[in-house]
């Protein structure tokens, strides 16, 4: 079974297994607003089925709401390329 990892982490907390706050974000805008309701220090992960994503570029620290944003933007729509996903990379 594949999951992503904001799936596995729902999956968990509706058994009472303590995990991060967090929520997906699918454009920049969501990302700032989570990262306002978040205190504004947040890492803004891309979410594909593959392993070394922040070796790839898709795993960044914000430090402010503006920042997820920015780093959200970079993330969402690029071309994800690990030893995992291959030459061909996987969208996020």
């Amino acid at each position: 079974m594949k999951v992503h990892e904001y799936q596995a982490k729902e999956i968990l907390a509706r058994y009472g297994v303590a995990v991060p706050r967090g929520r997906l974000a699918t454009t920049p805008e969501e990302a700032k607003s989570i990262a306002q309701e978040l205190g504004g220090r947040v890492v803004v992960k891309a979410q594909v089925h593959a392993g070394g994503r922040g070796k790839a570029g898709g795993v960044k620290l914000a430090n402010s709401p503006e920042e997820a944003f920015q780093v959200a933007s970079q993330i969402l729509g690029m071309k994800l390329v690990s030893v995992q996903t291959g030459p061909e990379g996987k969208l996020v």
